[in-house]
């Protein structure tokens, strides 16, 4: 498996042809740069508000499974969230689930130090990439937390959660199948796609491409066991999703044949 990297992201897997799928991992890592101080002890970046626990080496299972690469984020979700938008509160979050985040009190000129040095790569080499292949699907991953910690009553039961916006071509293709597949399935659950889908709003929406937005929940692959057997899974899913998009006559699917 080939890798290429920048400070803000690492391209893994293999590029396929034009009209392929790529995967796209915005919270894949837990880094904090050395001269960046977060001011937080060192347990929280093991946690789920500073990384999507088990969303890389999934990345890379996938990646192996259905002959494709991914893009993941380069550095923790504290350090820069890159799903969110440029102008966004939360992109440099000040707190998460109930934990402060001191180093993240920025004033504008280190805002704006963070947009060049993380943000703007991160999505220029997303686009980049897209560009070079125009894929005929995009890939969302991201993983949840069963319990968060602000709310511990509130247990989440979902194996898996399908999010979207406007576009539900893929969901609508992907949830019966995972549903079929005895997998315990949310219908824009945990988090609604309509109101937290900022990466594909910008790569996918904004361009008519069509995108699988996929949540796993963290304890199901926080460990090697569980990230293969939820490739095994998952992969049949988004490879369907595919065929069934290209034998419904979508141009970009299409091309895929």
């Amino acid at each position: 498996m080939t890798a290429e990297t920048g400070e803000a992201w690492q391209a893994i897997g293999a590029e396929q042809a034009m009209g392929g799928m790529v995967i796209i991992a915005d919270h894949a890592s837990s880094h904090v740069p050395e001269d960046v101080d977060l001011s937080i002890a060192a347990d929280v970046l093991t946690r789920h508000v500073a990384v999507d626990i088990g969303v890389a080496p999934l990345a890379e299972a996938l990646c192996e499974a259905l002959g494709c690469d991914a893009i993941l984020g380069g550095v923790s979700r504290l350090v820069c969230d890159f799903n969110r938008e440029e102008g966004a509160p939360g992109l440099f979050p000040i707190a998460s689930d109930g934990i402060a985040i001191p180093g993240n009190a920025l004033d504008e000129a280190a805002r704006e130090a963070r947009l060049t040095r993380f943000f703007r790569p991160y999505h220029d080499a997303v686009a980049a990439r897209i560009a070079r292949a125009e894929p005929a699907l995009l890939i969302s991953l991201h993983s949840f937390t069963p319990r968060l910690e602000s709310h511990p009553d509130q247990a989440r039961p979902w194996q898996i959660g399908i999010l979207y916006n406007e576009d539900e071509r893929a969901a609508r293709i992907a949830i019966p199948l995972l549903k079929a597949a005895d997998i315990v399935t949310g219908d824009n659950e945990p988090y609604s796609g309509r109101i937290l889908n900022a990466t594909m709003n910008r790569h996918g929406e904004a361009a008519g491409l069509p995108y699988l937005g996929i949540e796993v929940r963290q304890d199901l692959i926080g460990d090697a066991e569980g990230v293969a057997l939820w490739a095994e899974r998952l992969a049949p899913v988004i490879r369907a999703t595919w065929e069934a998009m290209a034998t419904s006559g979508h141009d970009a699917a299409r091309r895929l044949a």
